[in-house]
Formats: structure tokens, sequence, C-alpha cells
């Protein structure tokens, strides 16, 4: 396990990260009138590549969150941030978002950045608290996305 339970998904992860993703983001369907990007993700893919990473059960079992993250030169992108609606405000999504902190950190990265759809309220209002900063909009074809940063000190 790394810290706080969080663990790399393994390919007994795959059917729980998409289970969980998928059941995060449908309800956000309606309300972008798209199916969000996470939901479409190959899976198998980001978890083979070292992206995924879960918290709760063993390998293969009951996933509470995931963070689906990649590496670049000058930072971490968090791609996706789910967890399990039965476990929302239990201090789920909070421990991954320190995760990912940690993560860039021990890969000698300065910052953390990631995007979210401008319909997606609650996450406007969520990634301030946590230390990211607003920094543009972008429309990426359909999806039109605030981008958030973070800089790790």
């Amino acid at each position: 396990m790394t810290s706080e339970g969080i663990r790399p998904a393994t390919a007994a992860d795959v059917p729980a990260v998409k289970a969980v993703t998928d059941a995060a983001y449908t309800p956000y369907i309606e309300r972008i009138g798209l199916t969000p990007r996470p939901m479409a993700a190959d899976h198998a893919a980001d978890v083979a590549a070292g992206k995924v990473f879960v918290t709760g059960g063993p390998p293969g079992g009951a996933v509470a969150g995931l963070v689906v993250v990649e590496a670049f030169a000058d930072h971490l992108f968090l791609d996706s941030i789910a967890v399990r609606p039965d476990v929302r405000g239990s201090g789920v999504g909070r421990r991954l978002l320190h995760f990912v902190d940690a993560h860039a950190r021990a890969l000698g990265l300065p910052e953390v950045r990631l995007h979210t759809h401008v319909s997606m309220w609650e996450n406007q209002k969520i990634y301030p608290r946590y230390g990211y900063a607003l920094v543009g909009r972008r429309a990426d074809g359909p999806y039109e996305r605030l981008l958030y940063r973070k800089r790790l000190h």
C-alpha cells in the first residue's frame, strides 16, 4: 500500500475502476449533455500504464475511490478523480487529493494541473479549498473546461 491505503491499481481492479468512474460521473451526463470523458477512458490501458491509483479493498476488491494521473516534465496531470457515491463525504476524495500532491512531490514535480467541465459546479468549490487556482478556460470540442493549477512547495 502507498500513503493512507492508496495503491497502484492492478488488472484485477479494472472492472471496479470502470464501475466507480461510471457511478461518479453518470450524474453529470444530463447536466452537461455529454458523456464525461473519464467514462470513455481505456481503463485497462491506464491501469497497465501505471496511471491509476485506488483506495479501498484488495486488488479486485471493493474500490472506494481512484485517481488517474499522468506525469509530464513540469507537472503531474490529474486526469480524473472518482469516489463511489455511497462513500462521498467520508474523506476518500480528500485522501486521494493529498495522495496526488505527495505523488507529484515524490516524482520531483513542482505542480499539479487538472481541468473540470464548467458545468461541474461542485468541483469549482472543492478544488480551491485544496489549493488549486483557476488559471484559464478552454473549449475542447464540445467540452468547455476550467483549468486549475496547484503549485507545490
